[in-house]
């Protein structure tokens, strides 16, 4: 049996959690509100010929879901949502409106859930359901302390090079959705779902929340290194860069123990206190070393001898790396033969499996309209003609 969702959202937090769905074989369906829709229709380049409204960074979460258009505002929008959601029928509805707006727009638990008991209503907004105030990923950022943790010592606080706030209450959000389904199994009952992002992102501090607050212990911007162990860090290459990290002793051995690293073998590095204390010279001595090897020969070594490292890679590398290029999600369009690929979930569901790894493109604003109001017996002309699409 297929899951049905209806979702009621835009930009990056909820497109992501239903992306997830759709790649598990749910029937999303987008609700936009017209003439526009998502502001991230709009956002980034224009990749499709001649196309507006389908730009590069709407793309990517929206693979394999339907778009309807529906103006709330009016009672007739309210009505016809109310409809779908008792005849399609829907199984999970989900939005990241801000809370002010969910009666306004028919979208409230209590009404919805009316309609359908067994209902899974999930919203996600910046800092919980009491709360209006307006939140985008880099100001949740800056509240939950990421901001504090990532750049230089002695520089600027930074942010963090993906949404990950966006990111992870959409994960957060998946994670809930799965239980409320099996509660749903088990007891037949439906289920209020409400995400803060800001409670998702302090969540994963749970060592610099603790070490913080129990202990006074100073916990912040460390560059490239880690604060507790060392060497941990970014090291040139004869042609390029790489990322070493030592965990124990053993492995720092293992590293005085290769040709050309015989230098480091301090009596005072063999623990890793020492380490700690003396790092910023400690990097520049493996520094010198590094900088004369090429990267391929010092990956070798170190995979060698036990000593996890890598490449610094480019994105283009990362499409490369054969774990990932072999299980990208592809997508096309039917209209301009246009190809676009995202990465796989962490993973792959029986549903991608059986689709060979691809979705239908994402939808144009309004694209199913047609399909998903006549089903109801609606006249999609008459009713666009109303401006309720």
């Amino acid at each position: 049996m297929t899951l049905t969702v209806l979702s009621l959202e835009q930009a990056t937090t909820l497109p992501y959690m239903t992306l997830r769905l759709a790649e598990d074989g749910a029937r999303v369906i987008r609700v936009e509100a017209p003439p526009r829709g998502d502001p991230n229709r709009w956002v980034g380049p224009e990749v499709l010929p001649g196309e507006k409204g389908m730009n590069a960074y709407f793309l990517p979460n929206n693979l394999g879901k339907q778009s309807i258009t529906l103006d709330l505002r009016t009672p007739e929008g309210r009505k016809l949502l109310h409809r779908l959601i008792r005849e399609l029928p829907v199984d999970i509805f989900a939005t990241n409106n801000r809370p002010r707006s969910y009666a306004k727009l028919g979208i409230d638990y209590e009404t919805l859930s009316a309609l359908k008991p067994d209902l899974i209503w999930v919203g996600i907004t910046g800092f919980g359901p009491g709360s209006n105030e307006a939140a985008y990923d880099p100001i949740l950022q800056a509240r939950a302390g990421f901001m504090d943790l990532t750049g230089e010592k002695d520089g600027d606080p930074m942010i963090f090079g993906l949404p990950m706030v966006d990111l992870g209450a959409g994960e957060h959000a998946y994670g809930q959705v799965m239980k409320a389904l099996y509660k749903r199994a088990l007891t037949g009952e439906g289920s209020r779902i409400d995400i803060s992002m800001f409670q998702s992102a302090v969540s994963w501090m749970v060592s610099p929340v603790l070490l913080t607050h129990s202990f006074g212990i100073e916990n912040t911007r460390h560059g490239n290194t880690h604060p507790f162990f060392a060497p941990a860090s970014v090291f040139p290459t004869a042609d390029g860069f790489v990322y070493l990290a030592v965990g124990n002793d053993r492995q720092w051995q293992a590293i005085v123990g290769l040709e050309g690293f015989e230098s480091l073998n301090d009596v005072g590095y063999a623990q890793n206190s020492g380490r700690i204390a003396d790092v910023q010279r400690l990097n520049r001595r493996i520094a010198a070393i590094t900088r004369r090897i090429p990267t391929t020969e010092l990956i070798a070594a170190f995979r060698q001898i036990g000593v996890p490292i890598s490449r610094v890679n480019t994105l283009p590398d990362v499409c490369r790396d054969p774990l990932i290029a072999e299980h990208m999600i592809r997508a096309r369009d039917p209209r301009t033969g246009t190809q676009i690929a995202i990465p796989p979930p962490p993973v792959i569901s029986t549903h991608l499996r059986e689709k060979h790894m691809t979705l239908p493109f994402p939808p144009r604003l309004g694209e199913h309209n047609a399909e998903i109001f006549g089903h109801l017996g609606e006249d999609v002309e008459d009713l666009r003609n109303r401006n309720i699409l």
